[in-house]
């Protein structure tokens, strides 16, 4: 397969001419020509009325391909060798593309939650879209290489979060800051992980709510005191972007809010932050040592398929995609920007 065993590759294409707008993923890339098949035998499929979805290469790796708006398509290359020992051949076919699909979607929506649904259904100017999306590389090599310790939320998109020593005290400063700040989306995340969170927040669809935490995660890794982020929300709002506020409080936590035009940041940074976090910094040393207790040591290397932990994930997943292939479930919608479609 060209790759290194265990390995993923992402591919990026146009929908209606195959040119490549980015990779990521495996260190050695796929030759230009594997890529062009592999976007020429889809197309080919398409063209005899036939959606190729995912196949199996001869030793053991798996290709899946999704197309999203007619406009971009996206192709996960994983290698053969990876564990599996103890399963069924067919369950183990079922998780491994369950989780590539998975992998797809939850591109796709970096991809909008960073640039919008109208600049990636519309491609007017490829070269353009290519320098653009070089800003949602870190959400995507997060995706990819699964270097969080314990984070399983971009597979099972279930937010990962942890029970704070004071939860209703973290509760209302979180509550009070979003008040605050004119935003009824307020969140704390301690060591990647949700500690507090308005109602609001909650009620955001779950990928939304997962990859939020996974962009707070990049943000604070870029070193940043605070920062003015405008985010689009892939389910409640595509279109229209929101800003998100985020602010470092101590190393390891993070308190952001959605908002719109105000307040500004200077004045969130100078004013709110202080009000309403200064007096908890003894609190929030006492969350951060219970998140710190929470990282699974196992997770270094990245997890294991061994883990229980993982194993729990992965049979998530499975019964969700199974219920992908048997829908049944009723479904309510939220009201505009405040969340999407949740199953009950």
């Amino acid at each position: 397969m060209m790759l290194q065993d265990g390995s993923t590759q992402l591919l990026c294409l146009t929908a209606s001419s195959g040119v490549p707008l980015f990779t990521r993923g495996a260190s050695k890339q796929l030759p230009f020509s594997v890529i062009g098949s592999l976007n020429g035998v889809h197309m080919f499929g398409g063209g005899q009325g036939v959606v190729l979805s995912c196949c199996e290469t001869e030793d053991g790796g798996k290709v899946v391909w999704r197309v999203f708006h007619d406009s971009v398509m996206l192709i996960a290359v994983a290698a053969g060798g990876q564990g599996g020992a103890g399963r069924s051949s067919s369950s183990k076919e079922v998780e491994e593309e369950a989780c590539l699909q998975r992998l797809l979607e939850n591109v796709w929506s970096c991809m909008v939650l960073v640039l919008g649904q109208d600049e990636l259904a519309n491609v007017r100017n490829v070269e353009r879209l290519k320098r653009d999306l070089r800003s949602c590389f870190g959400l995507i090599d997060q995706l990819l290489e699964d270097r969080h310790e314990g984070i399983l939320g971009n597979l099972t998109h279930c937010a990962d979060s942890l029970l704070p020593p004071n939860p209703a005290l973290l509760q209302d400063a979180v509550q009070g800051f979003a008040q605050a700040a004119d935003s009824e989306f307020g969140c704390l995340v301690v060591h990647g992980r949700i500690a507090a969170a308005t109602e609001k927040w909650w009620r955001l669809a779950p990928q939304e709510v997962v990859l939020l935490s996974a962009l707070m995660r990049s943000l604070s890794a870029s070193g940043s005191s605070s920062c003015d982020y405008p985010v689009f929300l892939p389910h409640g709002s595509p279109t229209v972007a929101h800003r998100l506020l985020r602010f470092h409080l101590l190393p390891g936590a993070d308190v952001c809010v959605l908002c719109g035009p105000t307040p500004s940041l200077h004045r969130a940074e100078s004013g709110l932050v202080v009000r309403f976090w200064t007096p908890l910094v003894e609190t929030l040393r006492d969350c951060l040592a219970v998140g710190e207790r929470c990282l699974p040591e196992i997770c270094h290397p990245p997890l294991p398929s061994k883990d229980p932990l993982l194993g729990a994930a992965k049979a998530l997943l499975h019964l969700q995609y199974n219920a992908l292939l048997h829908p049944g479930g009723d479904f309510v919608r939220l009201p505009r920007g405040e969340g999407s479609e949740r199953q009950h």
